[in-house]
C-alpha cells in the first residue's frame, strides 16, 4: 500500500503503515527535507518501552518480567515493537491521519495504540495513546525516534542538568552532572563528527536545530531526551521520550506509568519549522 500524504500551506508528509512511522517531512515552499530519509524511515514510535531494558528483564510487582526478542536486535525488546509492525488506519485527511496497532505478549504488554500525526501550520504534531487492555497491571512508555538532517553546516543546541555515558551493549553507566565537551549542546555547536549514544535528563524540553536557510525545533513535555549520531551519517537523532534508558531497573521506575486495565498514557511531540 502506498504511503498517506499529508499536507498544507507549509509542510508535506508521507507516513508509513509499516511500523507507523514518517517517510518524509518537508516543506512545500523550497521542498526542503525536515528529516533524514534513509532506510529507518524519518521517524518511528518507540512503544511499549524505549530503547533498551539491561537483561532484557525486569522485576515488577513480584514478577520477573522477561521481554521478547526480535528481529532487530539480538539482545533486546529494542524501542519495543510498534516501530515493526502493520498499523491500521483509523483516519485520515489532508493534513492529519490516525493509525491504530493493537498487540498483545506473554510477557504481559497487553495494549491498544493509537497515533495521531497532523500537520498543523509550520508543525508536525505526533502523539501517542496507549491502553492497557490487560487484566494484570504492567508498566508502559514511550517516545519517538526522529533522525534529524544533520550535516556540517548544521548546529544543535538544548539545555540539560546531566547525562547517562553509553556503556557496553548500549546501556547507560552511571549518571553524570558534568556534560563533556561532545555531548555539551548548552551553546550551539555541530559537534563533533563521530559515534555519540548518550541519554538527558533535565532537559528542558526544546532543541534547536539550525541549518543554513532553515530552523528545527523540537519540543515535548518531558525531561528525558536520547541522542544517536554516528560519524559520517548526516543525521542527528533526537528521541524525546517518557522515561530514561533502562529505567525498569532504576530505583523509583523514573517516568514509567503502571497502568491497570482500561487505563491509558499519552505523549506528544511537535516539530516547528522556520
Amino acid at each position: 500500500m502506498n504511503p498517506l500524504h499529508l499536507h498544507n500551506d507549509a509542510l508535506e508528509a508521507d507516513i508509513d503503515l509499516q511500523g507507523g512511522r514518517v517517510l518524509r517531512l518537508r516543506t512545500r515552499e523550497l521542498s526542503l527535507p525536515v528529516l533524514h530519509e534513509n532506510a529507518s524511515g524519518g521517524m518511528f514510535p518507540m512503544l511499549p518501552l524505549a530503547n533498551r531494558v539491561a537483561g532484557n528483564r525486569f522485576t515488577f510487582q513480584g514478577r520477573e518480567i522477561v521481554l521478547p526478542h526480535h528481529h532487530a536486535d539480538a539482545r533486546f525488546f529494542l524501542h519495543g515493537d510498534g516501530w515493526l509492525r502493520r498499523w491500521n488506519i483509523v483516519e485520515h485527511g489532508d493534513d492529519e491521519c490516525v493509525l491504530q496497532l493493537r498487540c498483545q505478549h506473554d510477557c504481559g504488554f497487553d495494549y491498544l495504540a493509537k497515533i495521531r500525526y497532523q500537520l498543523l501550520q509550520n508543525q508536525l504534531v505526533a502523539s501517542v495513546t496507549l491502553t492497557h487492555c490487560g487484566d494484570s497491571p504492567m508498566l508502559y512508555g514511550c517516545g519517538f525516534h526522529p533522525f534529524f538532517r544533520f550535516d556540517e553546516h548544521s548546529q544543535l543546541q538544548f539545555q540539560a542538568s546531566g547525562y547517562w555515558p553509553e556503556g557496553e551493549q548500549h546501556l547507560p553507566l552511571a549518571w553524570q552532572d558534568r556534560l563533556p565537551d561532545e555531548a555539551n549542546f548548552s551553546q550551539p555547536q555541530y559537534g563533533k563528527d563521530d559515534w555519540l549514544n548518550v541519554g538527558y535528563s533535565g532537559w528542558s524540553g526544546r532543541a534547536v536545530i539550525q541549518h543554513d536557510v532553515m530552523k528545527v525545533t523540537l519540543l515535548a513535555q518531558t525531561p528525558w531526551l536520547m541522542l544517536f549520531r554516528m560519524s559520517g551519517g548526516e543525521f542527528l537523532c533526537l528521541e524525546p521520550q517518557t522515561h530514561p534508558v533502562n529505567a525498569h531497573n532504576m530505583q523509583g521506575l523514573p517516568g514509567l506509568r503502571v497502568l491497570g486495565q482500561g487505563e491509558q498514557c499519552h505523549f506528544s511531540m511537535q516539530i516547528c519549522v522556520e
